[in-house]
């Protein structure tokens, strides 16, 4: 698979425009990437932009925090397949997650999962916010769940995707899942390090820069 095939083209802030959001798409068809990453107000206008591209859309959910009701991040879930998603990101609760309650983990993830309705869903762990065995448990408690993916980080947190992190949730998960890095990566040496690490997935916001 080539880099531009793994890659995630991401626009997920506060203040990013329509203008903002055209450039993103027209940029993901113009390169081939995997997906644009986006907030899921704009999940129907990507969706429509990218018809027919083969550039799938990846909608974010339970973003940055995490910490909304369970009942919400799947009522955002289910949304966003109505509006035309091909792939959800949820961010995991990560307090709830210190706290070892991992029942509740693998609940919040499971009724996502169910919500989505066999569109793939990357659960972002937030790694920078982790201890090690914590990481190896959220890994653990995400695939329980059915996950499709694991992902490093939001990239609004204290830190982004390490190679340690990536290497780490590889050997946990094995086969039975796929790895997104994500957060602060920027350049195609950073990107290969990633990929060689153990990431099927790339998100970033530099990706024109990555691949050219």
């Amino acid at each position: 698979m080539e880099l531009h095939e793994r890659i995630d083209h991401t626009n997920l802030k506060q203040n990013a425009t329509e203008q903002d959001l055209a450039r993103l798409c027209d940029e993901a068809r113009e390169y081939g990437f995997a997906t644009v990453s986006i907030n899921g107000c704009w999940t129907s206008f990507a969706a429509k932009r990218l018809e027919g591209s083969g550039v799938g859309v990846t909608t974010c959910i339970g973003f940055p925090l995490g910490a909304a009701t369970t009942t919400g991040k799947a009522a955002e879930a289910r949304q966003a397949v109505i509006d035309g998603t091909t792939e959800i990101d949820m961010v995991i609760n990560v307090g709830k997650l210190i706290d070892g309650d991992d029942d509740y983990v693998v609940n919040d993830v499971a009724e996502v999962v169910k919500a989505a309705d066999g569109h793939p869903v990357k659960v972002i762990l937030e790694c920078c916010l982790l201890d090690d065995e914590q990481i190896v448990r959220a890994c653990k408690d995400c695939v329980k769940a059915g996950a499709s993916f694991v992902k490093t980080s939001t990239g609004f947190s204290t830190g982004g995707a390490t190679v340690e992190d990536v290497r780490l949730m590889r050997q946990t998960v094995g086969n039975a899942c796929k790895i997104k890095a994500a957060g602060g990566i920027h350049s195609k040496d950073e990107a290969l390090a990633m990929v060689e690490a153990g990431a099927d997935r790339l998100g970033t916001s530099a990706s024109v820069a990555i691949v050219s």
